[in-house]
């Protein structure tokens, strides 16, 4: 278990951005879910391939399968590669973070993105830490004023230290 640093904590990002994050999120999946399906609509007109057609006109649970897997993969790709951000978390100026403070591992990542599968796990945030959040050790913290935090004890650290000219 790893150490949750009040930092961490203090700086979290509000309900109201998480859920701003969430509906921004959901928009852009679905114009990549839709962008996507027109493609593979395409695909098969010209292919023949069944598996374009089960892409965009398959049967329910097929489309829950599909959209369940670029859910998991956009959010993946996104923090895992994008150090903790979103297209939504660069727009609300939010990030996430471990617990202890420092980047999130691919693990990590790999829990968040996976538990996101989870019924109802979109407004789990409502409560105290999304369980995303809970399960995989991290935080969506605001960065400005979480910069701003760790500056403040850094220069508090500092002001004991003998400058040298």
């Amino acid at each position: 278990m790893k150490r949750i640093l009040n930092v961490v904590e203090y700086n979290k990002a509000s309900s109201w951005v998480r859920l701003a994050n969430y509906f921004l999120d959901f928009i852009i999946l679905s114009v990549i879910n839709y962008l996507l399906s027109i493609l593979a609509n395409f695909l098969y007109e010209v292919t023949s391939i069944e598996f374009f057609y089960l892409y965009s006109n398959g049967n329910i649970l097929w489309q829950f399968f599909i959209g369940n897997f670029n859910y998991c993969l956009y959010y993946f790709l996104m923090e895992n590669h994008l150090d903790g951000r979103t297209v939504a978390k660069y727009i609300t100026g939010t990030q996430v973070i471990s617990t202890d403070g420092t980047k999130p591992t691919t693990q990590q990542i790999i829990y968040r993105s996976l538990s996101r599968i989870v019924p109802f796990d979109g407004i789990s945030f409502l409560g105290i830490n999304g369980w995303h959040d809970k399960w995989s050790e991290t935080r969506v913290i605001n960065m400005k004023n979480y910069q701003a935090e760790i500056q403040a004890k850094s220069e508090i650290e500092d002001l004991g230290k003998k400058e040298i000219a």
